[in-house]
């Protein structure tokens, strides 16, 4: 097995028990809502510091229930996975052309990759 497929295992397997152990080990259990998030927290934490505190600002928008906050809260992910994604394949796509038209050339030495891998008789 190489080494890139080893350390992307290990990766994936850290992330799988990060997101598995709060659950297994029931983390949370004493709350009453155990996974609320940081925001959630803060109002908590304030409101028992400061009972008479007001926010400065209000929302925009305020979602009619949890559910809905959720859906538009993976959307907006989605839409930032899908623009990342996005950008780096156009970035690797514009890479490829560069070597391709390069060999087509002739001149071999396009791009930093290329020039960076000297022909196999040069290397020492």
């Amino acid at each position: 097995m190489k080494r890139n497929t080893k350390i992307n295992l290990l990766l994936l397997l850290v992330v799988a028990a990060l997101a598995v152990l709060p659950l297994a080990l029931g983390l949370g259990d004493h709350k009453e809502e155990p996974f609320a998030g940081a925001d959630a927290e803060a109002e908590t934490a304030i409101t028992q510091i400061d009972p008479d505190y007001e926010p400065w600002f209000s929302p925009l928008y305020e979602p009619p229930s949890g559910e809905v906050e959720s859906a538009l809260f993976a959307l907006q992910a989605a839409l930032g996975a899908g623009v990342l994604a996005y950008y780096f394949g156009l970035r690797r796509g514009r890479r490829q052309g560069e070597l391709r038209a390069a060999h087509r050339t002739g001149s071999g030495t396009g791009t930093a990759e290329a020039a960076a891998d000297p022909p196999a008789g040069d290397r020492t």
